[in-house]
């Protein structure tokens, strides 16, 4: 048996506030994030460097260097130049080789007299600076607790922080530029710089970015959580002449002597005369394996 649909003037105005209210829902819904694939070149075992060209619809947004960090395989440790016994702020490349770090790169922002602008802290103990009101990122590594997440990147805004006992025994803050619900933290101001960024993946590594050119955070916000999806959250380290990243002198050579030219290599070597004295960074170095700790502590047992 067949029917017939009659439609007259009350399905007229139903299909229309059907097609209405179907616009809307598009309009109102927010931009998709885009899987962009990425061919990383791995440097080690935890480590690995790859160039990413945001895509559309990120305008005026650089290349950056992006460097995939497992904090399982690499251990962050903070470093500050006064609890270092010297007298100036090194440069990144003095930094570098004073630490012997796979990589290096600064911890935040600072004031004219080298006075660390937030929280600071290493090896559990604060380096003496005050946390700064408005700045809500904080990036904590090495926890005192071994079930949780030896690196990370927390919300001031909802994540709890004890300056008196914290959980963590290195941790650094500043500016919160995108947050887990993908909301953009910074302001649009239009200014523009060199910028570092240091994010938290979904599968618990950190991403370090390093623009290759001037951009403002804002549009590097809003093409991270648009393009980048496996970004959490994540925070903006520093701009400017202090946006500094470099790999060690001996890993550089390594991947040179692969006879492979990487186009990232020369962004993170020290082959730039513009560098400025950073009161702090942040330092990564190869975690020891169970057998290595052991066999020290066999070796010193004996002596």
């Amino acid at each position: 048996m067949k029917y017939r649909f009659q439609c007259r003037r009350p399905c007229t105005s139903f299909a229309v506030a059907l097609l209405l209210g179907t616009v809307w829902l598009v309009i109102g819904l927010p931009y998709q994030a885009t899987t962009q694939t990425l061919t990383w070149d791995p440097v080690a075992e935890g480590l690995s460097v790859t160039v990413w060209t945001p895509q559309a619809p990120c305008q005026d947004v650089p290349p950056f260097v992006a460097i995939d960090i497992d904090p399982d395989r690499y251990r962050f440790v903070v470093h500050h130049y006064q609890r270092e016994g010297l007298s100036a702020p090194p440069d990144i490349r003095q930094w570098q080789k004073q630490t012997g770090h796979d990589l290096v790169f600064n911890a935040g922002l600072f004031r004219e007299d080298f006075s660390y602008l937030g929280l600071l802290y290493a090896n559990g103990r604060s380096i003496g600076s005050k946390r700064h009101p408005t700045w809500m990122g904080l990036f904590v590594a090495e926890p005192v607790d071994s079930t949780s997440r030896r690196a990370k990147v927390l919300d001031l805004a909802i994540d709890p922080f004890d300056e008196q006992q914290p959980t963590y025994q290195e941790a650094a803050q500043s500016l919160m530029l995108l947050d887990r619900t993908g909301k953009v933290r910074v302001r649009q101001t239009g200014k523009r710089a060199q910028q570092t960024i240091l994010a938290e993946l979904g599968n618990g590594h950190m991403l370090l970015l390093k623009s290759t050119d001037a951009v403002s955070l804002y549009a590097v916000s809003q093409c991270v959580r648009d393009t980048f999806p496996a970004v959490r959250q994540a925070m903006a380290m520093d701009g400017g002449s202090s946006s500094d990243v470099v790999l060690s002198a001996a890993t550089a050579q390594t991947i040179s002597k692969a006879g492979v030219l990487q186009p990232w290599l020369s962004q993170l070597g020290d082959n730039s005369t513009v560098h400025i004295g950073l009161p702090a960074v942040i330092g990564i170095s190869p975690r020891r394996t169970a057998s290595t700790t052991q066999s020290r502590q066999e070796e010193s047992a004996r002596r």
